[in-house]
């Protein structure tokens, strides 16, 4: 993972190699989506975890029934406004199609090594990944945030 840099939700370069050392959550995230309330127990896993063991970081996309159609600016926006969101947000990518941003080819490459989803599945896809950098495993949409599996595996 370390491999990929990207741009945070206000342009500004934001190099994934930063986060060495630390388990990552990666999520793709949707302001319109029946899953969006997830940014709640995203933030509320963020504050309860120190931030030298773990982070996330959330990629708003649009590519499924167009669930975020706002530009960065509104993303944050509502993020900040609706859920107090501290967590690093990166600028809208696509996570599939022809436009996939190549962090997520490559997650989606290793979730199927690994025998996982071979594609995102909806809003709030999230994968896990060790502070080597390694892919762990992906978690489907409707697991939330904060579900069990997802916290032992952070403080484990």
């Amino acid at each position: 993972m370390y491999n990929f840099k990207v741009k945070d939700i206000n342009g500004q370069p934001f190099d994934l190699n930063e986060l060495k050392g630390k388990k990552v959550m990666i999520v793709n995230t949707a302001s319109e989506c029946g899953l969006t309330p997830q940014y709640e127990q995203l933030q509320s896993l963020y504050e309860e975890t120190s931030r030298d063991q773990f982070m996330i970081v959330g990629f708003p996309a649009n590519d499924f029934g167009q669930q975020e159609p706002g530009t960065n600016t509104e993303v944050a926006a509502f993020c900040q406004k609706n859920y107090g969101v501290t967590f690093p947000m990166m600028s809208k990518i696509a996570v599939k199609g022809e436009d996939q941003h190549p962090l997520f080819t490559w997650l989606l490459k290793e979730s199927k090594k690994n025998g996982g989803a071979e594609e995102v599945a909806w809003n709030f896809h999230k994968f896990l990944i060790d502070e080597n950098g390694n892919f762990v495993k992906e978690v489907h949409p409707k697991i939330l945030p904060n579900a069990p599996e997802i916290k032992e595996w952070i403080n484990g």
